[in-house]
């Protein structure tokens, strides 16, 4: 069983990691349908939530049964996702009456945390997690240098479009209102011009604040592609680690390709 539950490089529990897969899509398709209006309350979907919980309940209580550890699983990370799947659907018996519907529903849409147990059948999400927590310290140099630039061109934009539009107005003409109503509302709208995104609700008026913003935008497209940078690199070294790596026969079967680590024959058990 546990093979089956925790593991996916069998036939059993490569098809227990489907049918995992085709529940927890259905879960949720199923959360997101019960939102519109014209299948709000729907009984069909009443049901099939409850089909799915039900498997899920059986699920959960099966891992916890072959665990190894049951408790240091029950409050793992994917432990407490497995429960938060769950939970929602039950509370739903125990919050009752008109007073208390609101609430039901805000716990009913934590249902949506069944899509986290998606990463649980990643095979190379550890991998991808290695290299970003390998690269974790140039990553945080690259976070301190946007947000650096964010504060100081929000400042500046907050001071072009404010001051300056007054000073040069020189007092003729009252200068129109500034979107840049405070260094705040300027460095949010200096991330989303950095990002790229551009929503349009926050433009700068001055021909000084048009010329900071396309600098900002080019710098964006320039910084954009740098932490994926990092990654890849880690992923290329370990895997040219990993290449470089003396590959140790199995004494009885000849099988290559074992971990650094691995004490015994992944594939016939022999004690390497």
């Amino acid at each position: 069983m546990h093979d089956v539950i925790f593991e996916s490089d069998t036939p059993a529990g490569m098809w227990f990691d489907v049918a995992l897969l085709i529940a927890i899509l259905c879960s949720v398709v199923v959360v997101s349908t019960e939102t519109l209006p014209s299948y709000e309350g729907s009984s069909t979907l009443y049901r099939i939530e409850w089909l799915l919980t039900i498997l899920f309940t059986i699920e959960y209580v099966a891992r916890l049964i072959c665990a190894r550890h049951p408790i240091r699983y029950a409050v793992s990370f994917w432990g407490i996702v497995d429960l938060l799947s769950i939970l929602p659907t039950y509370a739903g018996l125990i919050l009752e009456g008109s007073g208390s519907f609101v609430i039901l529903r805000s716990i009913r849409l934590l249902r949506v945390f069944r899509v986290l147990k998606l990463w649980r059948m990643m095979d190379d999400a550890d991998e991808l997690s290695h290299a970003v927590w390998k690269a974790r310290h140039k990553v945080v140099v690259f976070l301190i240098v946007v947000l650096v630039a964010v504060t100081i061109s929000g400042t500046l934009m907050f001071f072009i479009e404010n001051q300056l539009q007054r000073v040069l107005a020189k007092g003729d003409t009252a200068p129109p209102a500034s979107q840049f109503s405070s260094i705040p509302q300027s460095m949010y709208w200096a991330i989303v011009t950095m990002t790229t995104v551009g929503y349009g609700d926050i433009v700068p008026q001055t021909t000084v604040g048009k010329f900071i913003s396309a600098a900002l935008i080019l710098l964006g497209y320039s910084l954009i592609i740098v932490p994926t940078g990092f990654v890849t690199a880690e992923l290329k070294s370990s895997d040219t680690d990993r290449e470089s790596e003396p590959s140790v026969p199995c004494p009885r079967c000849e099988t290559r390709g074992h971990r650094a680590d691995a004490v015994y024959c992944f594939r016939c058990g022999q004690r390497l």
